[in-house]
């Protein structure tokens, strides 16, 4: 899917300027953005939901079903069970499945297809799943996610992160998603576009995008305070956490440092800087 130069105004309000993207599939594609940045509106402009002031959004031609998605948050019969709700929005695109088909889309994406009571006694993140598997009827080729995160604990973060993985790897989806979530962005998307006041600040592969807006590591490991390595640079220390301002250039360096006097860091995660990532 190509999403090439996207306007989109209401009145004197421009909410998208100028929005391109490139989806190829077999990707995760990551729109991180502050609330507000007009990540759903250009969302609903890729599935029709609203018109562009100008722009194109040219989707695959090679699927009877191009686009599969979750726009803010699912919309499920939540007096029905998942089984119910599978075979209902099947009937709505045209598909008669099979009981076993639709266990099947519900295996897909990790539900019991045995249970039977209402959704609406289902976590948000079995929501979350069931709305995945339905936005997957009709095999599209490109899967949408808004702030598919929202609302989970960090149980339901990681298993819907390992599901969407599942899904791109094995079924060569092109899936986009948004979030205002930068460590799970980074955990998930190949490509990050980096969405400001309806402008794309920033774009390029994620790692590579993120670590150059990287201002420091919080390091984990026992005798961390004691060690002689920071005092090279500015750090905080907090029990058995040291927060260094360090860029990713020299980090690799240091904890060989801190290697070399006996101290086994378990752990070091990036700290980006969100102010310098979303100026344009």
């Amino acid at each position: 899917m190509e999403i090439q130069n996207i306007y989109k105004s209401y009145g004197d309000l421009e909410v998208l300027r100028g929005v391109s993207m490139h989806c190829p599939p077999g990707e995760i594609i990551g729109l991180l953005g502050a609330n507000g940045a007009g990540k759903t509106t250009l969302f609903k402009i890729i599935f029709g939901l609203i018109r562009p002031d100008s722009g194109t959004v040219v989707l695959p031609r090679h699927h009877a079903k191009p686009l599969g998605g979750i726009i803010e948050k699912p919309g499920l019969y939540e007096y029905l069970s998942a089984a119910e709700n599978i075979k209902l929005f099947a009937g709505i695109q045209g598909l008669q499945l099979s009981t076993s088909l639709a266990n099947g889309y519900l295996e897909r994406v990790g539900l019991d297809p045995n249970r039977n009571d209402q959704v609406s006694r289902f976590s948000m993140g079995m929501k979350q799943r069931l709305a995945i598997a339905i936005a997957l009827l009709n095999q599209p080729a490109v899967l949408v996610l808004d702030e598919p995160f929202n609302g989970l604990d960090p149980v339901g973060v990681a298993a819907l992160r390992e599901l969407i993985l599942t899904l791109c790897e094995q079924h060569q989806l092109s899936i986009i998603l948004s979030s205002h979530i930068t460590e799970e962005i980074a955990k998930t998307c190949h490509r990050l576009y980096v969405l400001k006041q309806g402008k794309i600040a920033h774009s390029g592969p994620t790692q590579e995008l993120l670590s150059t807006h990287t201002i420091g590591y919080a390091l984990y490991g026992k005798g961390i305070a004691q060690a002689k390595a920071l005092k090279k640079y500015e750090f905080q220390i907090r029990g058995q956490m040291a927060w260094v301002a360090i860029g990713s250039d020299k980090i690799s360096g240091l904890l060989q440092e801190l290697l070399l006097e006996g101290i086994a860091i378990e752990s070091c995660i990036p700290d980006y800087s969100i102010k310098e990532l979303f100026e344009i």
